[in-house]
């Protein structure tokens, strides 16, 4: 498995020589060469008995990413959903408000005649 292994990698070291510079974050333009390396790893794997992921199968892959892959980044930010107080927070005070908001108007809206 290690011999293959080797091979998965020189074939993606060839495929990703036919890639410039600039193109190494397009994923349009990466991802025949990053699903070969994959697809190579793991089938092997699963023709020789062996798990997948393993440990050499993932030391190609952080290989990979860090040969080529390490100066990339996402053009628009990641999200997160805020910490969970944060949350509580944004979700209880307008619930709080409601019923303050409800006696006010009631209050206002009486003018002190019968109606």
């Amino acid at each position: 498995y290690t011999d293959i292994t080797q091979y998965c990698w020189d074939y993606f070291v060839h495929l990703m020589s036919n890639v410039t510079t600039s193109e190494l974050c397009e994923w349009k333009v990466i991802r025949r060469p990053y699903s070969e390396l994959q697809g190579c790893l793991e089938f092997w794997a699963e023709h020789l008995n062996y798990s997948y992921p393993n440990a050499l199968a993932e030391q190609y892959i952080f290989q990979s990413h860090y040969h080529y892959f390490q100066n990339c980044t996402l053009e628009q930010p990641v999200y997160f959903d805020p910490p969970e107080d944060v949350l509580l927070a944004m979700i209880m005070a307008p619930i709080c408000l409601i019923p303050f908001l409800v006696t006010l108007v009631i209050w206002r809206s009486k003018d002190g005649k019968a109606q």
